[in-house]
């Protein structure tokens, strides 16, 4: 039983590992990521507010009992004639300033349906950007192996040759610390990888201790636009920063108003029933007496004089318009800035990643050549051990070249708006 639950821990412990491809990943995320999940109950709390927003105008229905025995005059409980029954009901019609919160209410809730869009964005960009990074560390890591196994077998060549006398011994350790400093990058690589991969585990929500692990072969190879003008044009057209400042800069006028119209009457309806008593002496005092009594109208109220805290908060609420104006013109200035220096970036890792590539078949070709020599005896096994080492090398560069490519993507797609639907 001991053991049993021994090894449970340890799974536990050690969590499951996961392989899913970067399509998989980001649906995940959009399900289970965290941060996402806490801006969709701020969505929702706002779309709450405007039933809040809205209850002046909703009709609202109250009874109760004003029940008193009364000695003498009849006199009234916290503002009523004594009853057995009363019913109370009251509605707002006609208020400008209620009407004004409330469409500010409304558009405070589409900013915050903005805001999840632009955290649903933000979180495919993440995901999207540590799915790469996981791959990258898979493949340099499974270059690093194949670097090792050159080494080794070039190690075993180094110490056959000094046994013989055909090297000096310090070839040897040479040839041992090659080893030695291979394996510990690769221990080195190993850790990045498997920190990329939790990473990414909690982005798509998992549990502490879970690791995903990204499919290598797969590539992000998304279209983009054939100019750097007709990027930074989209950017402008997608952004949701700026339909945000737009949303909050509605709001904000809304508000104005509302503190602009506090001057203006209000109507309210107002309909009331009470049940009274012959006990309570109204027969006494009144010349007619009537058991149920009911009555229906308007309260109307009308300013004499503007509050000077009304003004004061309309005057404050302008300059925050100014201020999310100049934003608004703020962020237009570093979308086109940014967007237009991610498709240089663009250009430039895919020039990048081709030189890489053309250094990598270069090194193959060697190989080969050092392959053919061998056979033929015009090479030596260490020779072309080397020259395999050097290829890893060069598959090493070529993948971060790729990695830094497809990254460039990502992050030009993200600022165009259009990221998630490719990957989706």
């Amino acid at each position: 039983m001991r053991f049993v639950l021994g090894l449970a821990i340890a799974a536990s412990l050690f969590g499951e590992t996961k392989t899913i491809s970067l399509k998989e990943a980001v649906q995940l995320a959009l399900r289970e990521n965290p941060d996402l999940i806490l801006a969709r109950i701020d969505e929702q709390k706002a779309n709450l507010a405007i039933r809040i927003a809205k209850d002046p105008f909703r009709p609202k229905v109250f009874a109760g009992s004003g029940l008193a025995y009364s000695n003498g005059f009849p006199m009234s409980i916290e503002g009523a004639a004594p009853s057995i029954v009363q019913a109370k009901a009251v509605s707002s019609i006609f208020n400008r300033s209620y009407s004004f919160h409330v469409a500010q209410t409304i558009q405070e809730a589409r900013t915050a349906a903005i805001d999840t869009q632009i955290k649903r964005d933000s979180i495919v960009l993440r995901t999207a950007a540590l799915y790469l990074d996981a791959a990258r560390w898979a493949r340099t890591e499974e270059a690093v192996r194949g670097e090792i196994d050159s080494l080794r077998h070039t190690d075993e060549t180094v110490q056959a040759r000094v046994k013989e006398g055909r090297e000096l011994a310090i070839e040897a350790k040479r040839s041992a610390l090659a080893v030695a400093k291979s394996l510990l990058r690769l221990e080195q690589i190993r850790q990045e990888r498997e920190s990329a991969e939790g990473a990414l585990a909690g982005v798509l929500g998992l549990s502490a201790g879970e690791r995903v692990r990204s499919v290598s072969s797969e590539l992000f190879v998304p279209d983009i636009p054939q100019s750097k003008e007709a990027s930074v044009q989209q950017a402008l057209d997608n952004s949701k920063e700026l339909r945000r400042l737009e949303s909050a800069m509605l709001a904000k006028r809304h508000e104005i108003r509302q503190y602009r119209s506090n001057h203006l009457p209000s109507v309210d309806l107002v309909a009331q029933y009470g049940l009274f008593a012959r006990f309570n002496n109204y027969e006494d005092f009144f010349r007619k007496f009537q058991r149920n009594n009911g009555q229906i109208g308007i309260s109307l109220q009308l300013p004499l004089f503007p509050s000077a805290a009304s003004l004061a908060e309309a005057a404050q609420a302008e300059g925050e318009l100014s201020a999310l104006r100049t934003q608004s013109a703020q962020t237009r200035n570093r979308i086109s800035l940014n967007t237009g220096n991610a498709y240089r970036q663009v250009e430039l890792s895919g020039k990048s990643r081709e030189i890489a590539r053309l250094d990598l078949e270069i090194a193959r070709d060697q190989v080969n050549i050092f392959l053919a020599q061998v056979e033929e005896g015009r090479a030596t096994l260490r020779q072309l051990e080397e020259a395999r080492f050097q290829e890893q090398e060069k598959w090493i560069l070529y993948f971060d070249a790729q990695y830094t490519a497809e990254k460039a993507r990502l992050e030009l797609l993200h600022m165009m708006g259009t990221l998630q639907a490719a990957l989706q």
